[in-house]
């Protein structure tokens, strides 16, 4: 699945940046849509005290406009230490709004979200490196804007789409070595060595883990210690829910090495959100044990006219979801869409997993980012900083897909961020400098 290309919708805007009267206006126009009820709760139990959680329910896309809010749900499971998962929750979602140009409208902003995720992860990582430290975490940070649901992840901690007619699907991929056989010949590929940890008398024991450092999972947030091809390029999976909405499920791997996707959607089923996340860890710990830090998010996204909590009856509760499937976005006619939008349909709109940069970044539409400024100066499409026009390189220099992009078109990279993009890659060592 690392591997897949990203699906997008068919159709794109082209527009001009518009002035902020006009985009309020056209904000306004879009809130009078009817627009989800989301409710959340919260359960953890601590062992290590490495587990952090962000829930952020008014974020604007649009300065002094309500009705431009979204919602983010995020769990960080750190290891070797809780620096990792601290600045990453300080600092992942302004580094990912950092990346997406401004004065888009709704669906343009929904758009370019993908990208700026990847940019968002590969930025919290290389500033917390620089820092020195050891620590590292996964990340998985969900984005909740009306019907529309992004995740984006790296490590184990997953987000499970519940829509309680039968139907669970991950919204993530789990990110470790011993499952997942894509990221163990990435790995390897880059430089990696994969294997078992080593006793006495030759035996082999535990999980799969990349060495040197031992680490279990092949992406995450930090890790300096243990080699750059233990990327940050998250995951990212986009879908639309139909106007019946959803659950989510977001949980460390404290509730995964417990409960199954379905155990888990199972055992909350028909409780109100913070209900069903105390449940999901009661049931877990139940199960396996505090053997681990056990953090649990539970979301539900609701039709506006329902007005109530879901019944404490899940064969209601059942009824009320009733058979949500996936569908994969085709270039299907607006008069289909409003046919598929009043049945149980949930719209795949993007998905990739690659951990190339240069495959990740080179989606969308460059037409409005702010790759040029005054005095044309350039933009580093990772860390935002500008660049004078001799600085810049594009992310497609020397790649494999310069055969069918133009290298000295966008997005552009600094010197540091195309190490780095190097280093993961395994085309020179972690850590080294080109002088």
């Amino acid at each position: 699945m690392a591997s897949r290309e990203g699906k997008r919708r068919t159709h794109q805007h082209h527009e001009n940046l518009v002035p902020l009267a006009a985009l309020l206006s056209r904000e306004t126009r879009a809130a009078k849509m009817e627009k989800p009820i989301v409710r959340y709760g919260e359960a953890a139990q601590s062992r290590k005290g490495e587990d952090y959680l962000l829930i952020k329910t008014d974020t604007l896309r649009v300065p002094s406009n309500s009705s431009s809010a979204f919602s983010v749900f995020a769990i960080f499971d750190g290891h070797n230490g809780k620096a990792a998962a601290v600045f990453t929750r300080e600092n992942l979602l302004d580094h990912v709004l950092s990346a997406i140009p401004r004065g888009l409208s709704r669906d343009e902003w929904l758009q370019a979200l993908p990208r700026a995720l990847v940019s968002g992860f590969v930025k919290t990582d290389k500033e917390f490196q620089s820092r020195g430290e050891t620590s590292g975490t996964t990340a998985t940070f969900v984005i909740v804007d009306g019907w529309t649901v992004t995740v984006a992840c790296v490590g184990d901690s997953r987000c499970v789409l519940d829509t309680s007619g039968g139907s669970v699907s991950n919204l993530t991929v789990d990110h470790r070595l011993e499952d997942n056989k894509e990221e163990r010949e990435r790995v390897t590929a880059s430089g990696g060595e994969v294997g078992r940890l080593s006793i006495v008398g030759g035996v082999e024991i535990g999980p799969l883990r990349c060495w040197p450092g031992g680490l279990c999972l092949s992406r995450s947030i930090g890790d300096m210690d243990v080699g750059e091809f233990i990327v940050p390029v998250p995951f990212v999976k986009q879908v639309k829910l139909s106007n019946l909405g959803g659950r989510l499920i977001i949980a460390s791997d404290g509730i995964w090495d417990a409960l199954s996707s379905e155990a888990a959607a199972k055992a909350c089923r028909g409780l109100p959100a913070e209900l069903a996340a105390r449940q999901v860890v009661k049931e877990a710990l139940r199960r396996r044990g505090l053997k681990d830090d056990t953090t649990c998010i539970v979301v539900d996204i609701i039709p506006p006219d329902i007005s109530q909590e879901p019944s404490s009856s899940p064969n209601k509760h059942n009824n009320f979801f009733r058979s949500l499937l996936f569908r994969k976005k085709s270039n299907s006619s607006n008069k289909l869409s409003k046919k598929l939008s009043t049945v149980s349909i949930v719209e795949e709109l993007f998905e990739e997993g690659s951990a190339m940069l240069a495959e990740r970044l080179r989606s969308g539409d460059f037409s409005k980012e702010p790759t040029t400024g005054g005095g044309g100066i350039f933009t580093c499409a990772i860390c935002q900083l500008d660049l004078a026009p001799s600085e810049g390189i594009s992310v497609h220099a020397g790649s494999i897909f310069s055969t069918s992009l133009k290298p000295w078109q966008g997005p552009f990279l600094c010197t540091d961020c195309r190490d780095k993009k190097d280093a993961m890659e395994g085309k020179r060592p972690s850590g080294v400098k080109v002088i």
